[in-house]
C-alpha cells in the first residue's frame, strides 16, 4: 500500500477515520471525504499526504467534478472505500417513509453512485480496490433496522455483482460486514420520525475498537479477501447461521423483539 492513493468516504470519524490512519501508517496517500470539515482536518493531521474533499454523500450531481479532482490530485486512485452511512432504531410500524428514503439514499444509492463515478477510471487504470462497508445487518434481518437492513443488503448485492463483472479486469472488491463496533453509529441513528437518536447503546459502546476493525480490513485487502465479517459472539455467528439454518436465525431475531428488545431500546433513547 506504500505510495498508493486511497479515497475514503465517511472519513471524519469511526471506522473511516481509523482506516484512514491505518492506511497512512502503511504509506498510503489519502483523499478524505465527509461532511464535517473540522473533523476531516483532524484526521488529515495524522495522515501525512492527504487531500480533504468534503461533500454530501447524496449530492450525486457533484460526483463527476469531485472524482476528477481526486484523480487529478492523486495521479491515479488505487482504492476507494464506501463507508459513509447512517443507521436506524425504530420499528417498521412506527417509521415515517421519509426515514426509508433518507437511509436508502445515504446507505445504498450514495455508495453505488460513488463506485460508479470511479469505476471507469479504475478499469482504465488496470483495476484497483473497492472496499464496501456493509454490516452484519446486511446479511440478516435485525429488529429496529428495516431501512438499514434493506440498504446494507443492497450494498452486499451491488458489490458482489460488481466483483463478478469486473474481477477479470483487475478490480478487487472487499465487502466488510461489521457487527458492533465502538463508534457513534447508534448515537447518530434515526428515530421513527427521522430525528437523530442522540444516545448510544451498550452493545455499540462495548463493541470492537474501530482501530482493531481497521487493522482487520487492511489485512483483508492485502490477502485479497472478498468478504470480511468483523464481529464477536452471536453477531459473528449470524452469517453462518443464515446459510446453515435460516429458520433458527429468523426465530432468534423474532425472539429478541418478544423479549422486549424494542422497548428497551426505546427506553434508552
Amino acid at each position: 500500500m506504500d505510495g498508493q492513493a486511497w479515497w475514503i468516504t465517511g472519513a471524519s470519524s469511526g471506522i473511516g477515520a481509523a482506516l484512514a490512519r491505518a492506511l497512512a501508517r502503511e504509506g498510503a496517500r489519502l483523499v478524505l471525504s465527509g461532511r464535517n470539515v473540522a473533523a476531516l482536518e483532524a484526521v488529515a493531521a495524522d495522515c501525512g499526504d492527504s487531500l480533504i474533499l468534503p461533500f454530501e454523500a447524496t449530492d450525486f450531481a457533484a460526483l463527476p467534478a469531485l472524482t476528477a479532482r481526486a484523480w487529478d490530485w492523486a495521479g491515479r486512485v488505487d482504492g476507494i472505500v464506501n463507508n459513509a452511512g447512517i443507521s436506524q432504531r425504530s420499528l417498521a410500524i412506527d417509521t415515517d417513509f421519509g426515514v426509508y428514503e433518507k437511509i436508502i439514499a445515504v446507505d445504498l444509492l450514495a455508495p453505488i453512485a460513488f463506485a460508479q463515478a470511479n469505476l471507469p477510471r479504475l478499469l482504465a487504470a488496470g483495476g484497483g480496490h473497492v472496499v464496501a462497508i456493509s454490516s452484519v445487518a446486511g446479511l440478516a434481518g435485525v429488529p429496529l433496522r428495516t431501512a438499514y437492513c434493506a440498504a446494507k443488503h443492497g450494498v452486499v448485492g451491488y458489490h458482489d455483482a460488481l466483483r463478478a463483472e469486473n474481477a477479470h479486469l483487475g478490480l478487487k472488491v472487499l465487502v466488510v460486514c461489521p457487527g458492533s463496533v465502538a463508534t457513534n453509529v447508534s448515537r447518530n441513528a434515526l428515530n421513527a420520525d427521522g430525528s437523530v437518536r442522540g444516545v448510544s447503546d451498550a452493545a455499540i459502546d462495548n463493541g470492537i475498537r474501530a482501530e482493531d476493525a481497521a487493522a482487520q480490513m487492511i489485512a483483508a485487502v492485502k490477502a485479497g479477501t472478498r468478504e470480511l465479517i468483523i464481529a464477536e459472539g452471536m453477531e459473528a455467528a449470524i452469517p453462518a447461521l443464515r446459510r446453515s439454518d435460516p429458520d433458527a436465525l429468523f426465530d432468534r431475531m423474532s425472539a429478541m423483539v418478544q423479549a422486549g428488545y424494542a422497548a428497551k431500546m426505546a427506553a434508552d433513547s
